[in-house]
């Protein structure tokens, strides 16, 4: 075993006893002081270390309020369904930047922990990113389901609120949590209308945007409410019907996407471990360099030009 590694174990097993001492194990009895019956009085930190994290992350929040982001990077952790602040979360994300790149430094030399640092922000990013994505792709799956709970509730005598409450009820999630959100929204004086509309823009949601607008419109005019909520599930249903059915159509496509564009990495992989000195005559030139910016310059306007060809939207 190398000196760096075991330096690395070292540091890494002494870290963890740090984070048992200081936030696991418990300093004495628990009792829960006076000072938290006062909602304006702000709890110290429990340790050392909770009071170095809160520090941290009060900065890194002013750090974003400056910058204009602290808004609109809380709405993407909201749209993943994510309940981490945001300041804990950048705070994570740099601290696992740091530590990749310096793992990357001991393993692999300082290219390798530029790269990893810049790996980190970027999968973080696309982790929010396709957990919104799976989040929102539930939400308009159920939504047909949602209408009908809430017309039969209708139907039964209840209002309009009882009808959402039940929803957020009875519901999966991620729609129980927006209904709950939309509930508790209005029990704090927010106009119901506008709880709707925050909700099919956080879901990016047309179909709800028509309950939306359904329901501001049957608030003016007056009808049945359930008759319309019914025609509109009819209206969702076809079309997650027709999503569904070019969803199907599209998968060959897309799986053939991913293949041609692992493709070329699973060759330069194999060629790597069975003949590398005929990978390194591509750094051996300027001719070779230009070669590699090609490839990946053809490589990137292909997968564009593939992710296009297979996104049908409608």
């Amino acid at each position: 075993m190398s000196p760096a590694l075991f330096a690395l174990g070292f540091v890494a097993v002494a870290v963890a006893l740090l984070v048992l001492v200081l936030v696991v194990l418990p300093a004495g009895p628990s009792r829960v002081p006076l000072s938290r019956l006062d909602p304006s009085v702000v709890p110290a930190p429990s340790s050392p270390l909770a009071g170095a994290g809160a520090a941290a992350g009060a900065a890194v929040e002013k750090v974003l309020e400056k910058r204009g982001r602290l808004a609109a990077g809380a709405a993407a952790l909201e749209r993943a369904g994510m309940s981490t602040g945001l300041p804990e979360f950048v705070l994570v994300v740099g601290v696992a930047a740091v530590v990749g790149g310096v793992v990357g430094v001991v393993l692999g030399g300082p290219l390798l922990g530029l790269l990893l640092v810049a790996v980190v922000p970027v999968g973080a990013r696309l982790l929010v990113s396709v957990k919104a994505g799976r989040r929102q792709a539930a939400f308009a799956d159920q939504l047909d389901d949602s209408l009908q709970l809430m017309a039969g509730s209708l139907r039964a005598g209840h209002s309009l609120l009882r009808a959402v409450d039940s929803v957020s009820q009875e519901a999966d999630a991620p729609t129980s949590e927006e209904f709950a959100r939309i509930i508790n929204e209005t029990r704090v004086g927010r106009d119901l209308g506008d709880a709707l509309d925050e909700v099919a823009q956080r879901m990016g949601s047309d179909d709800f945007t028509w309950v939306a607008q359904a329901i501001a419109i049957h608030r003016e005019v007056g009808g049945n409410l359930a008759e319309v909520l019914d025609a509109v599930g009819h209206t969702i249903r076809e079309r997650n019907a027709i999503r569904r059915q070019v969803k199907a159509l599209s998968a060959e496509g897309k799986l053939s996407a991913v293949v041609l564009m692992a493709l070329p990495f699973g060759v330069t992989g194999f060629i790597s471990l069975t003949n590398p000195g005929y990978l390194a005559k591509f750094t051996e030139s300027l001719v070779g360099y230009g070669m590699l910016v090609t490839a990946a310059v053809m490589l990137l306007v292909g997968g564009l030009w593939l992710k296009k060809t297979v996104a049908i939207r409608f």
